[in-house]
């Protein structure tokens, strides 16, 4: 399959500071794909130089085929982007936002226009500077949707949002991600997780791990030992266990690179034979705390 986004050994530095540490990154076409980590670790410098908002410091970005640096003019007609901090001319009334856009896209679609004023419920004749929030977000997720763009770039869409305007903007990509790739950067990993088909995790400026998010799913369990009797953490335990700890007669920790067949013969190996072992699934959410503790404890 194709990229519709590949970086190798991007970097970005602000004087003495490592924002983004050699990122290679491949996003495939059509792929829904959700970056997160936590503040400061490089998502929203990562989405501006593939946006040639920023030059990159070393390193390449390929977006849609072409260098990140060489995005310009028309290309842009190919992309749709919506940041948190989104500008809009807020003077202006909502059709008369969208009848200035119109002229510079070339494939909008003025049924599309009006389908989605619909169903983001957005009144023509309203103020842009007199909407909520969450109703401008969608005013400038329906601009960035009328054209048919190739390529969705999202950062942080959903802070903030309410529960009903979330699902109106998750409700209003899901409908053309069979059209475009989307990429999204969100701290709102219970809403990511239900629909996205990629994952990357970002930490200070470093890609931890970018794949598929069943196959992050599958490979990172809770695991509880129960033994015979007390127990501590073994000196020694295999580095996919994360934050090993030891209660009593239980032993806990999170496996990051789980298969039951070489976790179990690990366990063995560690303690013996034991009375109980159970392999409990994760959320994101909980893989992420997981991943952010660990990274912590190891500095």
């Amino acid at each position: 399959m194709s990229s519709a986004i590949k970086t190798e050994q991007l970097s970005k530095k602000f004087w003495t500071v490592k924002a983004l540490r050699e990122i290679s990154l491949d996003v495939p076409q059509g792929a829904i794909y959700a970056l997160v980590g936590p503040n400061g670790a490089g998502k929203t410098t990562a989405i501006k130089v593939l946006m040639n908002i920023l030059a990159p410091s070393g390193g390449q970005a390929e977006v849609l085929g072409i260098d990140s640096s060489r995005l310009r003019g028309d290309f842009f007609t190919q992309i749709g982007y919506v940041s948190e901090n989104q500008e809009i001319p807020e003077w202006m009334r909502v059709g008369q936002f969208f009848d200035y856009l119109r002229p510079f896209y070339p494939n909008w679609d003025r049924e599309l226009e009006n389908a989605l004023l619909q169903q983001m419920e957005l009144p023509r004749d309203r103020k842009l500077k007199h909407l909520s929030r969450g109703m401008k977000m969608k005013a400038a997720l329906a601009s960035s949707l009328a054209y048919r763009p190739k390529l969705i770039v999202l950062d942080e869409p959903f802070t903030g949002l309410d529960p009903l305007v979330r699902d109106q903007l998750i409700e209003g990509l899901l409908e053309r991600a069979s059209e475009a790739t989307i990429l999204i950067s969100s701290h709102d990993l219970a809403e990511i997780e239900s629909f996205s088909s990629h994952v990357g995790y970002l930490e200070q400026g470093r890609l931890k791990f970018s794949e598929e998010m069943s196959s992050l799913a599958s490979r990172f369990r809770e695991v509880v030992v129960t033994l015979a009797q007390a127990t501590a953490v073994p000196a020694k335990t295999p580095e996919s266990w994360l934050q090993p700890a030891a209660a009593g007669a239980t032993f806990q920790f999170i496996e990051s690179r789980f298969d039951q067949e070489r976790t179990s013969a690990a366990i063995q190996q560690a303690f013996g034979p034991v009375r109980d072992v159970t392999y409990a699934p994760m959320t994101l959410r909980a893989i992420f705390l997981a991943m952010a503790k660990s990274s912590r404890a190891s500095a």
